[in-house]
């Protein structure tokens, strides 16, 4: 009997033992968790806000789909009993990837500067500042969780790790007003959506929903549908999917080690624009050895932007179907501009050409309507919201889809399956993605 007691006490040991932190101190296990995202007008990024720390206070955050994780300025008044740093050698070191060690010889002891610390190096992807380190950190970060159409109750994530930043070198420089740092969705076992589906084991998965709006919420969504969005439409049903591919080198400012970009692939295979092929050099949308090449997906970039021999020949052929139609003088960025009244409304945007990124084969494409293919940039003036890469080197990545035509369209990111799931515009279906229903029904 004794022996059989022992026994039934190890195992529930056991069990507690295995059981996340997070889960531990709630009996309230999530499916799903959803953040804010709202547009800034001055700068076009696109933000979003949560707590962290004890007592909890509001970070507010740039959205960077393909950063690799989360860094916060810990420069100037970062206070919280639940702080860590992560010591060297230690799991969370290894968990981000690091073997980077060293003592601080910055200023006093504190959160961003303490002694036999792993350190990274956090970057501002938007003006490409890299810090020359920061220290791995651990502390709680709290946020709402969601049914898919409502928030529901807030949960703790207790040692969620995330890398303590100094504003110094300007790392701050060129972020929205109030910007404390700068949220990473991207492929690494410390980003966000990495971090939340551990923390309370659903799916690796998030959809973004960014919202044309600088007044109305767009949403993140991070686990497993349904995604509802008002008038009680699932988004998350008909999409299309296409794989993700890993850029094998690195394609930070300034990497760490030689490692796989973070940064989210799809594999295009051409453009057309209202059926006519663009004619490029194909070579350009393949990644080579050296991690040059092929199409990335970007919530820092405002518009989409073409390496320049691609982007010539793309605005040959959009200029070359509106061969009736008078341009006006072009309006910086863009080199391709009408007069607003030139064109008719429709349900998604300017009756403008359709444009089709054609992906692993001819039947799936990811077609852009006029609402993310133009920009009006003052009352009378309608320009092609793609912008030409400098003709004076060679970009990295050919093409990179922006933010402006992901707006009102749902990405599903599957990190388990690595495959990107998409809706085109969600204005066909006759719901946006400011409709998230943010209203509490908890």
């Amino acid at each position: 009997m004794a022996s059989s007691s022992c026994h039934i006490l190890l195992l529930l040991c056991s069990i507690l033992f295995h059981i996340s932190p997070s889960i531990a101190q709630t009996s309230f296990r999530p499916k799903a968790l959803v953040l804010p995202v709202i547009k800034d007008s001055p700068t076009k990024q696109y933000l979003t806000q949560f707590s962290q720390r004890t007592p909890l206070v509001p970070i507010k955050l740039t959205l960077d789909l393909g950063a690799p994780y989360l860094w916060v300025d810990c420069d100037v008044g970062y206070v919280s009993s639940t702080y860590k740093p992560a010591r060297c050698g230690s799991a969370q070191c290894s968990l981000a990837g690091t073997k980077d060690c060293r003592d601080c010889f910055e200023g006093p002891q504190g959160p961003g500067c303490f002694n036999n610390t792993c350190r990274l190096y956090p970057e501002n992807t938007i003006n490409q500042v890299t810090l020359i380190s920061g220290v791995v950190s651990q502390d709680t970060v709290s946020l709402q969780s969601t049914n898919g159409g409502n928030p529901t109750k807030l949960v703790n994530i207790p040692n969620f790790i995330f890398v303590c930043s100094k504003s110094t070198l300007g790392m701050l420089n060129d972020l929205a007003t109030g910007v404390k740092g700068m949220a990473g969705l991207g492929r690494r076992k410390i980003s966000i959506p990495n971090q939340f589906s551990s923390a309370f084991s659903f799916p690796k998965k998030f959809a973004i929903c960014l919202s044309p709006s600088t007044t109305s919420n767009g949403v993140v969504f991070f686990g497993n549908g349904p995604y509802v969005l008002l008038p009680g439409i699932d988004v998350s049903k008909n999409l299309i999917f296409t794989p993700l591919i890993t850029n094998p080198v690195s394609t930070a400012a300034s990497p760490q080690v030689q490692e796989p970009s973070s940064e989210y692939f799809i594999g295009l295979k051409s453009i057309k624009i209202n059926n006519k092929t663009v004619p490029m050099n194909k070579s350009l949308l393949t990644i080579d050895i050296a991690g040059f090449g092929g199409t990335k997906i970007s919530s820092v970039n405002p518009f989409t932007v073409l390496e320049a021999s691609i982007f010539n020949s793309f605005v040959s052929v959009f200029e070359n179907e509106l061969a009736n139609v008078p341009k006006v003088t072009p309006v910086a960025p863009f080199e391709l501009c009408y007069n607003s009244n030139s064109f008719g409304s429709t349900r998604v945007g300017p009756g403008v050409p359709p444009i089709d990124l054609v992906l692993q084969n001819e039947s799936v494409f990811w077609r852009i309507f006029g609402a993310n293919s133009m920009v009006q940039v003052n009352n009378e003036v309608l320009c092609l919201a793609f912008v030409k890469a400098r003709e004076d080197f060679r970009p990295q990545t050919p093409i990179i889809i922006g933010a402006h035509q992901l707006e009102d369209n749902l990405l599903q990111f599957d990190l388990a399956t690595s495959r990107l799931g998409f809706s085109s515009s969600l204005l066909f279906r006759q719901t946006t993605c400011a409709n998230f229903n943010f209203t509490s029904n908890a």
